[in-house]
């Protein structure tokens, strides 16, 4: 009997030591559990900010949508953004089903990055109006939507010095693709550019009615070379132009990024884009709540949006002297592109001496200044 009820104590002492372990065991994981966050907490640290960008031509056409890619790129740099891109999107029908879904994916902004794409953007804009949207060379708004653009014109103005300079038959060829406003604002500044330092030079201009052909720029380029153009400039994406100067031994004038890797015997310089620094103030905006809807953002050289490719070894040291002067006035507002007195192709004047043009007039320029070759259809 004394030596049941002594096996009986030991089993009672082993049970409660058992249970004091597995309770000391214990404590740790409920106060794991205890510090654990919330599961829609802890999702909601996991969603980064995301950013859409909607291109027109490929990002390796080493033009419009591969500058546009850079700043993509800066944006994706700082770190807190998710970022995201479709390419080569038509615009029309195309382009408003590539926004929706990306509004549907829950992005905080998107961007379209082409003119055509301006209706598409605001229809879905009112659609999704929590998302905002950034369309580029429109003119078109909401609440949710703003449009914005560079002033590329004033770079097309400083390239059209050089290429005024270099020519020597005073016949200048201009690969352009739409004659859209913008299209057209810009062969104007370049003209101006161009009869700054050579009245006697003449500008023509090749319509494509396409962003991205690389093998249709090429010909329009040789259209021109034919007729004795002795350099080529372009409103195009790809290189297609610059190399059709190289190949016939001439000089070309770039656009949107550095083209000289492509023809570096003829490219003199470029009007180019950086747009990182909207692209990165717009999504800070959108993060801290301080963006604003129902604007239009068109930002100048002194932003450091709109600027000119490196001068080609052949550009000579005064050249490069006097359109760096230039380029300074521009710069802190000295200096106006479209300062009167301008004529038109008609010989009329259209801004009178001693004004400048407006915004809008710019944003809705539909004639060619005297000195272009060619109709705006």
């Amino acid at each position: 009997m004394k030596q049941s009820m002594r096996l009986l104590v030991a089993v009672m002492a082993v049970a409660a030591l058992m249970l004091s372990l597995a309770a000391c065991g214990q404590a740790p994981e409920k106060e794991v559990k205890k510090a654990e966050k919330p599961a829609a907490e802890k999702k909601e640290e996991a969603k980064k900010f995301k950013a859409g960008f909607v291109y027109v031509s490929p990002v390796g056409d080493a033009g419009y949508s591969y500058a546009h890619d850079l700043g993509r790129k800066a944006v994706e740099n700082l770190g807190w953004v998710e970022t995201s891109y479709v390419e080569s999107v038509a615009e029309g029908a195309d382009s408003e089903r590539v926004i929706r879904n990306m509004a549907r994916k829950g992005f905080d902004v998107i961007f379209t990055t082409s003119f055509g794409y301006m209706d598409p953007t605001l229809k879905v804009a009112k659609e999704f109006p929590e998302v905002k949207f950034m369309h580029c060379s429109g003119f078109k708004k909401a609440p949710n939507m703003n449009n914005y653009f560079g002033r590329i014109y004033q770079a097309r103005y400083l390239t059209g010095m050089v290429a005024g300079d270099m020519t020597k038959s005073n016949i200048i060829g201009y690969v352009a693709a739409f004659p859209i406003p913008e299209v057209i604002r810009g062969i104007n500044a370049f003209t101006l550019g161009v009869q700054a330092v050579n009245p006697k030079a003449e500008v023509r201009v090749v319509w494509t009615k396409t962003w991205y052909d690389p093998a249709l720029e090429k010909d329009a380029a040789i259209s021109l070379l034919d007729v004795g153009a002795d350099i080529i400039a372009q409103h195009q994406d790809s290189p297609g132009p610059q190399e059709a100067a190289q190949e016939r031994g001439v000089y070309s004038v770039g656009y949107n990024s550095n083209m000289a890797p492509f023809a570096p015997k003829a490219h003199l310089t470029g009007a180019i884009w950086n747009w990182a620094p909207l692209y990165v103030e717009t999504v800070k905006e959108v993060k801290d709540g301080t963006w604003k809807g129902n604007q239009s953002l068109w930002w100048g050289m002194e932003k450091g949006i709109v600027d000119l490719a490196p001068y080609g070894d052949m550009v000579p040291e005064e050249v490069r002297k006097q359109v760096d002067a230039k380029k300074e006035e521009i710069k802190n507002g000295t200096f106006k592109v479209f300062a009167g007195p301008i004529k038109n192709q008609k010989g009329e004047v259209v801004i009178p001496e001693g004004q400048s043009a407006t915004d809008e007039q710019m944003l809705g320029m539909t004639w060619f200044v005297e000195g272009v070759i060619g109709t705006t259809e």
